[in-house]
């Protein structure tokens, strides 16, 4: 096992994207702290990545402020100081034109991908701040770089995203504090299947004809943007399959 002294926080790890950066970082070394709704999720794979590093689980809703405040209040002295924070948790629901979209929907998505990062992020910076050091990488999607059609919320939820890393970039700078947005394109998690509220059918075909990413591409992408020089920031990165070229121009072989 790689030592590693940092302690990562991620969120939504108990699935997709922020379950393989969890198993990537542990296998590094890193130190880390597991958050997630799903109690059992963690359970496993705190079990499963002891193996490799120090771990400490954190359930609660991204989209409670006074859940997030408790859950981060909670941690023992020793896991206080979070050098590296990915906020992961997020969704999107439906693929409606916004005529016919749900308030359900819209609440969803906003709580989660918006407010959800801002309430996980306002409780690790405080600590950022005061030692003037940290990283903060924010999951963006290449929805939040261009709208397209029915997309409506969820690509304003994750523009909403882009902009709120380029403002914390900004804000931080002063206290030496990284902020990075990672933007992927079409990865094949649980995410359509979410979306499409558990049509397996339906979620399928959105892969279909093409070899898209996987979570362990942008678990990847994480670890190459931590492992750069203290002088050197990943600003903006968007993760594309070689099969698609923006959010709506795809190549399908069949």
């Amino acid at each position: 096992m790689q030592k590693n002294s940092r302690i990562a926080l991620v969120t939504g790890a108990t699935s997709g994207i922020g379950e393989a950066t969890a198993k990537l970082l542990a296998a590094k070394g890193y130190q880390l702290i597991i958050c997630g709704r799903r109690a059992k999720r963690l359970a496993s794979l705190e079990k499963e990545l002891t193996q490799y590093t120090k771990v400490h689980t954190l359930s609660f809703d991204v989209r409670s402020s006074s859940e997030v405040r408790a859950a981060i209040e909670s941690l023992p002295s020793e896991w206080r100081n979070v050098d590296i924070l990915v906020n992961n948790a997020g969704n999107a629901h439906g693929l409606d034109p916004i005529q016919t979209g749900s308030e359900a929907d819209w609440d969803a998505m906003i709580d989660s991908n918006v407010k959800g990062l801002l309430y996980v992020s306002k409780a690790i910076i405080t600590g950022m701040i005061a030692r003037k050091s940290g990283h903060i990488i924010n999951l963006g999607s290449v929805a939040g770089k261009e709208v397209y059609t029915n997309g409506n919320v969820y690509c304003a939820s994750k523009f909403a995203v882009d902009a709120l890393t380029k403002g914390m970039r900004m804000d931080l700078n002063p206290y030496g504090i990284k902020v990075t947005a990672i933007h992927p394109g079409m990865v094949d998690t649980e995410f359509s299947l979410v979306r499409f509220k558990g049509d397996e059918e339906r979620a399928n075909k959105v892969y279909q004809g093409l070899t898209p990413l996987f979570a362990t591409d942008i678990a990847d992408t994480i670890l190459y943007v931590l492992s750069r020089p203290a002088h050197v920031v990943i600003a903006d990165l968007v993760v594309l399959p070689t099969a698609q070229a923006s959010a709506t121009v795809v190549t399908r072989t069949s």
